[in-house]
Formats: C-alpha cells, sequence, structure tokens
C-alpha cells in the first residue's frame, strides 16, 4: 500500500514537472522588440520640387505626356518636399550607377543604424546571436550581412540570413524568422536590418507601369533589436503575439503583378501591373481571413458571423426576387457585404506606406478612421514610401505622438512583390518615451494643415501645353519658361 501511494505522488510531482517545463519552455520562445532605429540621411539628401523636375527633365527619353502623366501621378502620391534620395541623384549619375554607388548607399545606413541602436541598448556586436538583411534589390559579394559582420566583429556562430528579392513586406518576413529560431535557442539576441537599394534602380525609361516607382520610392532604412531573453522583458517595447504570412506566388497574375523588367530598350526597372491592386486585395483578404480569428475577440467574431449569414439570406431572397420580375433590376437590393470590426482587438494599425491608393483602400476595407490613417499618411509624406522599412516609420510616428500606453495593441500590414501581404500584432510592453526616436524634430509640425505639395502649383502648367508645339523649356520651371 505504501508502495503504490508512493507511486501516486511521484506520478504526480512528475505531472507537476511536465506542466512548469512547458509552461517555462513557452515563456522563453516569446519574442520582444528591446529597441529600433530609423534611419534619417542628412538635410543636403532631400528632395524638393524644383530638385524633381529638374530630375525629371534630364531623363532623356520623357516626352509631354510622360510629364503629364509624371505630374498627375506625383500630385496624388501623397509625398511631401522632405523625402530623402541617395547620393547618386544629386551627383547626376542616376543613369549610370556603379557597385560602389550602391555598396556605400548600404553602407551609410549600416553605419548610422546599427552603431546607434547598439550604443543606446548597451549591447556588444558579439552578443548578437542571429542577423537577418533584408534588402530586395540589390545582392553584393561577400552579402550584405556579411559586411556588418566584418564591420562589427561579430562571432564566428552568429546565425545569419541575407534576404533578397522579398520587396516591401520583408521586414515582416525578418521578423518571422526570429521568431522561429528563437523556439530552439534560449536567451538569444537578434538584429534585424531592413533597407532598400536605390542607387542601381532608377528607372530611366518611359513605360509609364514603371516610371512609377521613381515617383514613389526614398532613401530609408531600419534597424532592429529582438530578443527572447526573460529578464530583459521589462526593458522591452513590444511583444509579437502572433505573425502570418500570405503568398500567392502559385498564382500567375499574382506572380507577374509586380515585378523586375527591362523594357523594350532595355531600361531595367519594376512593372506594376494594371491588376496589381486586385491581386493585392484578394492576398489582404486571405491574410485577414487567417489572422482575424488569432487576434479579435470572441464576441467579435460571432457578432460578424450572424451579420454574414443575414446577410447572405438577404443577398440570395433578393437575386430570387430579381429573377422573379424577369431580371429586370426591380427587386430588393442587397446590403454590401458585412466588415469585421477589427478595432474591438486592435488599438492601433500600422500601414505600410505603398501609395495614397493602398493607405486609403485598407482604411476602407478595415473601416478605420482619418486617426487610424493619421500615422500611414503622415509617414508617406515625411518619408515616402522606404519599401520594406516603412512599417518602422509609422510606428515611430505613432511612438513619438505618445500614442503607445502599455497594454495597447498595434497591428502591423505589409504587402510585397510575390505576391504577398504579411500582418502581425504587436503588444506595448510598457509606456514609451520617444528618446532618440526619427520622428522627434518633426512631429510637432504633423500633421500639417495640408498635405498638398505644390508640384501642381510650380509645373500645372504642363497640362496646358499642346504636344505638336511644345518645346523643351531650359528649366522645367514656370517662371523660367514664361
Amino acid at each position: 500500500m505504501g508502495v503504490l501511494i508512493l507511486f501516486y505522488i511521484l506520478s504526480f510531482i512528475y505531472f507537476l514537472f511536465t506542466v512548469w517545463k512547458r509552461f517555462d519552455e513557452k515563456r522563453d520562445k516569446e519574442c520582444y522588440i528591446l529597441d529600433y532605429h530609423c534611419y534619417k540621411p542628412t538635410d543636403d539628401r532631400k528632395l524638393d520640387t524644383e530638385f524633381c523636375g529638374e530630375l525629371i527633365k534630364r531623363t532623356k527619353n520623357l516626352g509631354l505626356m510622360e510629364y503629364k502623366f509624371l505630374l498627375k501621378a506625383i500630385v496624388s502620391a501623397g509625398l511631401g518636399e522632405q523625402t530623402y534620395a541617395p547620393q547618386i541623384i544629386f551627383a547626376g549619375r542616376e543613369d549610370s550607377p556603379t557597385l560602389v554607388d550602391s555598396i556605400t548607399e548600404m553602407e551609410e545606413f549600416f553605419y548610422d543604424s546599427v552603431g546607434k541602436l547598439l550604443e543606446r541598448t548597451g549591447l556588444s556586436p558579439s552578443q548578437i546571436d542571429v542577423l537577418v538583411v533584408n534588402v530586395s534589390m540589390f545582392s553584393a559579394v561577400p552579402s550584405l550581412a556579411a559586411r556588418i559582420i566584418n564591420h562589427y566583429k561579430m562571432r564566428e556562430d552568429v546565425k545569419v540570413f541575407n534576404l533578397t528579392g522579398m520587396g516591401c513586406s520583408a521586414s515582416l518576413i525578418s521578423v518571422d524568422i526570429v521568431q522561429h529560431v528563437f523556439k530552439s535557442q534560449r536567451n538569444a539576441h537578434a538584429l534585424v536590418v531592413t533597407s532598400e537599394s536605390l542607387s542601381p534602380n532608377w528607372y530611366s525609361g518611359n513605360e509609364r507601369s514603371m516610371i512609377l516607382s521613381n515617383c514613389l520610392f526614398r532613401t530609408g532604412g531600419c534597424a532592429i533589436l529582438l530578443t527572447n531573453k526573460r529578464s530583459l522583458k521589462n526593458r522591452a517595447m513590444f511583444r509579437l503575439k502572433c505573425l502570418v504570412r500570405t503568398h500567392h506566388g502559385a498564382k500567375d497574375d499574382s506572380y507577374g503583378c509586380c515585378r523586375q523588367i527591362e523594357d523594350d530598350e532595355g531600361h531595367l526597372g519594376i512593372h506594376l501591373a494594371k491588376n496589381l491592386p486586385k491581386c493585392a486585395t484578394r492576398a489582404f483578404v486571405d491574410n485577414l481571413r487567417e489572422i482575424a480569428p488569432k487576434i479579435l475577440p470572441i464576441r467579435e467574431l460571432l457578432r460578424f458571423m450572424a451579420v454574414w449569414i443575414h446577410w447572405k439570406i438577404t443577398k440570395i431572397s433578393s437575386s430570387n426576387v430579381s429573377s422573379a420580375k424577369g431580371g429586370g433590376g426591380g427587386g430588393l437590393k442587397a446590403e454590401k457585404p458585412p466588415v469585421m470590426n477589427f478595432k474591438t482587438g486592435v488599438d492601433h494599425f500600422c500601414i505600410h506606406t505603398g501609395g495614397k491608393a493602398v493607405i486609403d483602400g485598407i482604411g476602407v476595407n478595415l473601416n478605420l478612421s482619418e486617426y487610424d490613417l493619421e500615422p500611414a499618411r503622415m509617414t508617406l509624406h515625411r518619408f515616402g514610401n522606404t519599401s520594406a522599412s516603412s512599417l518602422w516609420y509609422v510606428l515611430g510616428y505613432m511612438e513619438a505622438k505618445r500614442r503607445l500606453k502599455k497594454g495597447d495593441t498595434v497591428f502591423m500590414i505589409s504587402f510585397g512583390a510575390g505576391f504577398k501581404c504579411n500582418s502581425c500584432l504587436w503588444e506595448v510592453v510598457r509606456d514609451l518615451d520617444a528618446d532618440g526616436n526619427v520622428w522627434n524634430d518633426d512631429v510637432d509640425h504633423y500633421p500639417p494643415e495640408k498635405l498638398t505639395n505644390p508640384f501642381m502649383d510650380k509645373y500645372g502648367w504642363i497640362q496646358d501645353e499642346d504636344p505638336s508645339t511644345f518645346k523643351m523649356p531650359e528649366s522645367l520651371s514656370k517662371n523660367n519658361y514664361c
């Protein structure tokens, strides 16, 4: 009898030990952001209106119709006059980039942002266990990740991932890689470096579907330091709650809607197809369908299910009435499809600054207010589309505006070629004070009274020109032309 009691006691202790061990292991698999630093180039790299006009003028393959198209695109893009470009643009050599130009652009960002991030967090390069670098449009030998390792003299056993060709959604892919590594390695630190190389990727042709990238993409980058070290969780800024990746590369139309190609004259550039919005919407919907049950409360999911069933019945009834009347359109008009209320599980929305149309489209689909969209709109206006790093500039705006409080949730949404839609939810671990934030010098001026840029005022006269009589002026400035 005593042996049996001892067996039961030992079994119960073993059960408690197993439960505790699994709980303890799960805690070590968390993914926290300790800090991040967004790159801010010097003021002499800003693209004001007049310089942009002269930059477009020296692209020799453009004519009046292309000027009109570009003017409309730039005015409606949502960018201001304080965005940044690489040094090669100001040197007038965008048509003839060298390998040194591309490497120099990346190293300017690497050594500024990574250095400042390590200094601010007090970590030495030797403490980095995982390094993930994503720069889609430039691949060097040795790799960009190897250049960082060499410069900072990191350990020989650092786990390295160098991503290319992943597009604007690459930073969340990098975070996903880190969280998977954290599941098998305790007390680790990871450095994610996200940027885009513009120096070798200026499009010099006249294909309208390809010159749009010149209007949107700007210089930027971000270095993010993550950890799963339990003792540092109180120092952390954010905790990753979930991340979902959606990839439609198997669909031919999605695969081809955004890709790097050469035009008929051999000019390399990014082709943005007319079906891009449709492909993006499809990926977005599929992504939301998967992540919604992970981030929304049960009550909202049940409410949406009930409303959706009602909408479906109403739609069928309306269709039957219309058929009974001969299809003349005299039946009842079905309501619009219901929309999930993501605000029931999300406090802040961090949207990729792919362009004004992208921000507007997400706002409509998620029924967001102007307050929700403000961080993305202001980031697009101030920094432009900095590709995969744009999300972190949007996050920085929220932080600088003192919006992020302990316990709040932040929903990140990004899109990229492939076609991909990636999203994740972060929980704010502590109230954030915005020390060292890239927005600190500008945030008091945002939002401005109006976001319209002066391109139309300065170059609007192009719209009235006759193609048969138009002659290229020495300067595109209206004052000089008149």
